[in-house]
């Protein structure tokens, strides 16, 4: 089984061979159909993300993952053998993890996709759409407030924005001007340069820190995206930091509306498995959109 690996001296990643998984108790095997590039797989490459958490020094890569349920592990009713699945690999010392042929995961930690969503584009929700989700509950009510989301057109973003609105929060998207018509279409405001003190609380989508904080009101909501590095409150404001984690329950949520048009799918295009390389370089080069592996 060929797996995309992260190995000490190699600033790309390597695709290399594993043995394939066993359903452990609780437990799915998913063969591999679609698996996102994230901005979060180059900082485990950097070799960074093993210094903070303490990682081996040969670990997998990637969070996301879509395919077919081939294997499932005692204990386990929901998903079946055959079924279509999408599922979130929060587990970042495994030596394969998303971007592989086969994937196990927790039976929790994955979500059937609903009829009329493609593999590519279920794969590209899991992530970005579950830190989204997540750092939106620790926000609060919405009722009455208003936010601001940095970074609104990025993949964290794109998703909050949306999400927020639908909430009902008053929504401001920090953007280019290019990006306008993406944060209209999402029923937030464009914002090209950040307010000072004028919202209720800030998703700090951007990873700005401490750049942002000013605008939040006195005694107002923080959520940062940077696990490792917390910013440090002022003012009253109430700061916290998302750490993503799988939810099965809430990942099938997000691909129903994902599905439905009310979440957007945006994906700048895939490679090959065996082209992980090619398809990490074409990620660094920037633009809107998932890059994907497929198998």
């Amino acid at each position: 089984m060929i797996s995309v690996r992260s190995l000490p001296e190699h600033t790309m990643p390597v695709v290399e061979d594993q043995p394939e998984p066993t359903a452990g108790a609780g437990d799915v095997v998913i063969e591999m159909r679609a698996a996102t590039i994230n901005p979060a797989d180059p900082f485990v490459l950097s070799g960074v993300a093993g210094e903070v958490f303490g990682l081996p020094d040969a670990v997998g890569l990637g969070y996301d993952v879509a395919g077919v349920v081939v294997a499932v592990g005692e204990g386990v009713e929901r998903p079946r053998v055959g079924d279509r699945v999408a599922g979130l690999h929060d587990d970042l010392s495994a030596p394969s993890r998303g971007q592989a042929a086969m994937v196990a995961l927790p039976a929790s930690a994955v979500a059937v996709i609903p009829e009329g969503l493609g593999d590519v584009e279920a794969a590209t929700v899991p992530l970005n759409a579950l830190t989204a989700r997540q750092a939106l509950d620790l926000l609060g009510a919405p009722v009455g407030r208003s936010l601001l989301v940095t970074g609104a057109a990025g993949g964290v973003g794109g998703y909050a924005m949306a999400l927020a609105v639908r909430d009902g929060w008053t929504v401001l998207g920090l953007a280019r001007e290019s990006d306008r018509e993406f944060v209209a279409a999402a029923g937030a405001e464009l914002v090209t340069e950040l307010p000072h003190g004028t919202v209720d609380a800030v998703l700090d989508a951007a990873a700005l820190q401490e750049a942002a904080l000013p605008a939040v009101i006195d005694a107002g909501a923080f959520v940062g995206v940077l696990p490792p590095v917390p910013v440090v409150p002022e003012r009253g404001v109430a700061v916290e930091t998302v750490n993503v984690r799988a939810d099965g329950g809430v990942l099938g949520e997000l691909l129903s509306l994902t599905v439905s048009g009310d979440l957007p799918t945006r994906i700048a295009g895939s490679h090959p498995l065996a082209e992980a390389g090619v398809a990490y370089e074409r990620f660094a080069e920037g633009g809107r959109g998932r890059w994907v592996l497929t198998h």
